[in-house]
């Protein structure tokens, strides 16, 4: 067994969102659990394609590269609703690739996020939606990530980042944040949100669904030299000024750094989040993720306000 340290950062996520498996998924809609079962089998020593998330996955196991065997700093943990039979051929992708993904749990079409807290995980990634409800709801910060087919994602978006670094950006209200802001801004306009936010500059805003996972990030960084770090973090954000000034007040209490910090004020995020290299971006607004989502992945988080 190796160690666990109390600052590993350990993600779940679902097949589907690390594997092409939208045919088969289609198959088993359409065909039923018996058709699946055969097309998995047929097919097991086929690896399955990329995902959406495959580029973040292999990003975030690449950061035990030196560290000790039995102290990694990220654990990544595969949940499906396969059975262990049809899931051999999503084992057989990972060590095609070779993915560091050695624990995992297959429920044969039951639920997987029962099994999100016992795995410790900060993070929950998964292309069903209500898999994702039931763990934000249970305290763990989780997304929606679209597959590939989900609608059109546009021709300017680019499938892996040029660079080395896990880069990750968050939107600020409802995520990282409590929503009372945004709640004021969708209730009684900006003019009083405006009005709030200056009112209440000093004040620190609660803690969103993220705010967890964004500290484990913050303390995962801090085990690598601040001028080479291979993770970078963002902040993209509608607010502009003055209501800038409570959210980074905010950070300042909570004691979490922040890499960059881009006060939109309503400007669309896509093509900010795509000069920015975002691994994926995590945002509360569906309007702001099918803008981002044609520039980068991104992940939905249906809470606040906004998914009332």
């Amino acid at each position: 067994m190796d160690t666990e340290s109390p600052d590993r950062l350990v993600v779940a996520i679902t097949a589907r969102a690390i594997f092409d498996l939208e045919d088969s998924h289609a198959l088993f809609e359409r065909d039923g659990v018996r058709a699946y079962a055969d097309f998995q089998r047929e097919r097991e020593n086929e690896a399955l394609a990329p995902g959406i998330a495959f580029p973040l996955v292999r990003k975030l196991l690449a950061l035990n590269e030196d560290a000790p065997a039995d102290s990694q700093r990220v654990e990544v943990i595969l949940l499906s609703r396969n059975s262990s039979d049809t899931g051999l051929r999503i084992f057989n992708s990972i060590e095609h690739y070779q993915l560091g993904i050695v624990r995992a749990v297959f429920t044969a079409g039951e639920p997987t996020d029962p099994y999100i807290r016992p795995f410790g995980a900060q993070l929950f990634l998964s292309a069903n939606p209500e898999s994702v409800r039931r763990a934000l709801e249970h305290g763990v910060a989780a997304a929606t990530i679209l597959t590939s087919r989900d609608g059109d994602v546009g021709t300017t978006r680019t499938q892996s980042p040029h660079h080395n670094q896990l880069r990750i950006a968050f939107d600020g209200d409802a995520v990282i944040f409590g929503d009372e802001s945004e709640r004021i801004s969708s209730e009684q306009g900006l003019a009083a949100f405006s009005r709030n936010e200056a009112e209440l500059a000093h004040q620190p805003l609660s803690g969103g669904p993220f705010k967890g996972f964004l500290a484990a990030l913050h303390r995962l960084q801090q085990a690598f030299p601040a001028e080479n770090s291979p993770i970078r973090t963002a902040l993209v954000t509608a607010r502009s000024a003055p209501a800038h000034k409570r959210v980074i007040l905010t950070l300042r209490e909570w004691g979490v750094r922040l890499d960059e910090a881009l006060f939109l004020g309503g400007r669309d995020k896509g093509p900010f989040l795509q000069a920015f290299g975002a691994d994926i971006f995590f945002d509360d607004s569906q309007d702001n993720i099918a803008n981002a989502r044609l520039h980068v992945a991104a992940g939905h988080v249906p809470h606040g306000v906004s998914n009332e």
